[in-house]
């Protein structure tokens, strides 16, 4: 294939609303469309077609990390209609490629759906900010979002570590920077490190995805710095427990005691298909650090956060289960993807009975039930 053909590929991605293409040998080009997957209309790919669509794409430094690691990371800009990020990576000794749709237009808080609080918090001179979510749950567009509030209504010096940069910013009330692991700094600790040295007043961790870096971020949340960062983690409470057991046992009481009074808030989210097939809609958990959830951090009472976000409306705070909750009585989503998406999957399902409605076909069946598969919360 020429590059022609990876342009009407790209075209369609964009004139579809596809979230993702993907590339591979013996199959047809396929996108992913509100969460499923769908076949392009055109020839299953060989082995040289997928080596043809790389190098029409790939810089040289990412065909170069695909020869020496099997695998490379990089972005790149579409024109004006939109950037993509590329997953590059060998299997069973053929290429395949992972494009990931950034769409350049930034969502406001109302279109994602956001708690309206989180406009107030992200005003804060210092603070760690964590959002969560499996893969693809829309942790970047959020993240985007939040960045471009501030840019829009704050004067402030923003850098940003990214890898790859997704979404562009542009400088506008604030001034910013935005810096690529692998092409303007070798790694997101050394990129914290070398930030604090720059007067910055926001700094965006794309991934803490190892202890030097969470301990990096920690440390310029607490020297007064706003400091917004992800994980892979479900859960506002499960998310406080990752970042305290990621540190050394003879550390962990002094990062509780440092996390009691840096952090913020936790925004915990997941991506569901809607019943409409129009796109797909989130549903967040939210944990806002008031001084009684300070303390049980500090005094490792991590298990008596949920209780303590229910009890927390007020300040905008909900579980996930609540939120998904909210949206099937709304008619958004499906009783299976709430329940599929749910930390408690039982008590949903048991909700469902309550209000006199059904999961599935299944529960239809009078016959004896058969044995539910477990359900794995994805981290």
């Amino acid at each position: 294939m020429s590059t022609i053909q990876i342009d009407r590929l790209l075209d369609t991605v964009i004139r579809q609303g596809a979230s993702d293409l993907h590339l591979t040998v013996g199959r047809k080009p396929t996108l992913r469309l509100h969460g499923g997957l769908r076949n392009l209309d055109t020839k299953v790919l060989d082995a040289d077609d997928c080596v043809a669509l790389m190098k029409s794409i790939t810089p040289e430094r990412a065909q170069q990390e695909l020869q020496e690691e099997g695998s490379a990371d990089f972005g790149f800009a579409y024109g004006t209609e939109a950037r993509f990020r590329v997953a590059i990576f060998r299997q069973r000794g053929d290429i395949a490629l992972s494009l990931r749709l950034i769409p350049n237009d930034l969502l406001d808080f109302d279109q994602i759906g956001l708690p309206p609080i989180i406009g107030e918090l992200i005003r804060r001179p210092r603070g760690l900010f964590i959002v969560t979510g499996p893969t693809g749950s829309g942790k970047t567009t959020t993240l985007a979002s939040m960045i471009n509030h501030i840019n829009i209504n704050l004067d402030r010096h923003i850098i940003t570590v990214e890898d790859p940069i997704e979404y562009y910013h542009y400088h506008k009330k604030s001034l910013i920077n935005q810096r690529e692991v692998g092409v303007d700094v070798m790694s997101f600790a050394e990129a914290l490190r070398r930030a604090l040295r720059a007067d910055p007043d926001v700094i965006l961790v794309g991934e803490m995805r190892d202890l030097e870096t969470i301990e990096a971020a920690v440390r310029a949340a607490e020297t007064g710095h706003l400091v917004f960062a992800t994980l892979h983690t479900t859960g506002a409470s499960g998310t406080i427990t990752r970042v305290i057991d990621a540190f050394p046992t003879n550390q962990q009481a002094q990062v509780r005691v440092q996390l009691s009074t840096s952090l913020i808030a936790v925004l915990s989210q997941v991506l569901l298909a809607r019943v409409d097939k129009v796109g797909r809609v989130a549903s967040f958990e939210f944990l806002v650090v008031t001084p009684a959830i300070a303390n049980l951090i500090r005094e490792n009472k991590t298990f008596r956060i949920d209780s303590s976000i229910q009890t927390g409306r007020k300040f905008g705070m909900q579980l996930l289960d609540d939120s998904l909750w909210s949206l099937f009585e709304k008619g958004m989503i499906s009783a299976e993807e709430m329940i599929d998406k749910s930390r408690d999957p039982g008590e949903l399902t048991n909700r469902v009975h309550r209000a006199g409605r059904m999961v599935g076909r299944t529960e239809l069946d009078t016959s004896e039930p058969k044995p539910k598969k477990p359900v794995v919360e994805e981290e």
